[in-house]
Parts: C-alpha cells; sequence; structure tokens
C-alpha cells in the first residue's frame, strides 16, 4: 500500500536512476532551520544543492522531494561499515525541527506516527534492514548531531524501526559515570567499529565526536562525550544482539 504524500520536487538529485538493490540505508534527519518554510525552501532551491527524499512536516504530513530511485543529496561526506557516500545507498527523510541551533524540541506525536508509518512502508518495499536505519549523526559525527538526543530511538525499535539494547534502566543508571580503564575503552571503540562507526585512527576529535553520536542514539540521558561503564555494556550488549 502506497504512502500519501504532498509532492513538492528538489531539482537537487543524480538524474540517472538506480538499481532498488543500491538502496540498503535509511538516514533520518532534522531540518536545523527556525522555519518549517524556510527549510523547505533549502530542500528545493538549487542553489543550496541539498535534498532528501522524504520531509516530514510539523503536523506529521509527508512531503516527497525527490523519488525514491534517484540519489537525493542528503548525507555528504558519510561513512558506516565498508560504505563511502551514503547517498548512492539511502534514502534520507527529513523531520522538521528547529535542531540544536535554534532551540531543539521534542519532535510531535503526529511525526513519529508519520515516521513510523514511511519507515515501515520502506523497509518492506526495500527489503532494509533494521540495523541499517542510521541517523544523520551516525554516518557523519565529526560534522552532524541531527536528528539528536530528543528523537526516540527506542520507540522506534519497539516497533521494529531500528534496533535498541536489552539492558534494564537500574542496571543502566548503576554504572553511569563509572570509570572504565583504557582496556574497557578500546574494547568500547572495537565494538563501536563492528557495530559500524567509522574507524579514524588517532585523531581525538573523531573518537570524542563518535562517543557523543553513539550517546545520541544509545543513551541519550547524559550526552559527554566520555566512556563510563554504561556506554561500553550497552555497546556489548548492542553487539551481541544485532552483529
Amino acid at each position: 500500500m502506497a504512502i500519501k504524500t504532498e509532492l513538492y520536487y528538489s531539482p537537487n538529485f543524480n538524474s540517472i536512476k538506480r538499481n532498488t538493490k543500491k538502496i540498503k540505508f535509511l538516514i533520518f534527519h532534522y531540518t536545523g532551520m527556525k522555519k518549517e518554510s524556510g527549510a523547505l525552501k533549502k530542500l528545493t532551491k538549487i542553489q543550496s544543492e541539498v535534498s532528501s527524499h522524504y520531509l516530514i512536516k510539523n503536523n506529521g504530513d509527508i512531503v516527497l522531494l525527490v523519488p525514491d530511485l534517484y540519489t537525493a543529496w542528503h548525507a555528504g561526506k558519510s561513512s558506516w561499515k565498508n560504505y563511502k557516500s551514503l547517498n548512492k545507498h539511502s534514502i534520507g527523510i527529513e523531520i522538521s525541527n528547529p535542531g540544536h541551533q535554534f532551540n531543539y524540541k521534542k519532535f510531535s506525536k503526529k511525526q513519529i506516527s508519520s515516521v513510523l508509518r514511511l519507515s515501515k512502508y520502506l523497509l518492506k518495499k526495500y527489503k532494509i534492514k533494521p540495523k541499517n536505519i542510521l541517523g544523520h549523526s551516525d554516518i557523519a559525527p565529526n560534522r552532524k548531531r541531527d536528528p539528536g538526543e530528543k528523537f526516540p530511538w527506542r520507540y522506534l525499535a519497539k516497533n521494529k524501526i531500528s534496533f535498541w539494547h536489552s539492558l534494564s534502566n537500574n542496571l543502566l543508571k548503576k554504572n553511569r559515570q563509572v570509570k572504565v580503564n583504557n582496556e574497557g575503552k578500546k574494547l568500547f571503540f572495537k565494538n563501536l567499529y563492528k557495530i559500524g562507526y567509522h574507524r579514524n585512527f588517532n585523531k581525538i576529535h573523531h573518537l570524542r565526536s563518535i562517543v557523543k553520536a553513539f550517546q545520541r542514539r544509545f543513551r541519550q540521558e547524559l550526552i559527554s562525550g566520555q566512556i563510563d561503564k554504561e556506554c561500553l555494556i550497552i555497546s556489548n550488549n548492542l553487539l551481541k544482539k544485532n552483529y
């Protein structure tokens, strides 16, 4: 069953159609602009050279900007596992939200309902695996923070959209801000690289960025950039459950 959408086409895409088998990932973004109208204008203005396949508005309406079989320009310089430049392998979904720069807010219930509906449709249509549903910050941690720590990843995972750990809140709180030794830190990064985060040796800024990206995704209560025991046990559990 098709998804009901508004049509507001963007000129910012590659004109050659791609094979549906190339579509492996679903990438979530927030628009990061004060006004929804400004975001829509940017995504459809040829000079901006950015777009996505879909935009979910504040009221939950879904706007089709670029048809799925064309490569939209939403991910930019990005990496996940052995994939580089994820635009050609993904469908991008922008969600209207001012973002961290402009008073970042919770996503509305109508928006999340549309995220679920659209995601389930796309997952089924293109056989996308839940572990290949990612945030922009996952694939470009040095540059991006979206969709951010207010995006309900856990709720989506309960609905088989994306993935989550199986640890209790009591266990997590008990291990929050508990220090880990150097061996524990090495194991944490090893886990992250296996999950898919990009490996970039000896760059302190990058290492801190992927810690924050991981926390925005899986430990949203505290985005510190510091590895603690809670982060380590979450990474262990994710790896055991999903890989």
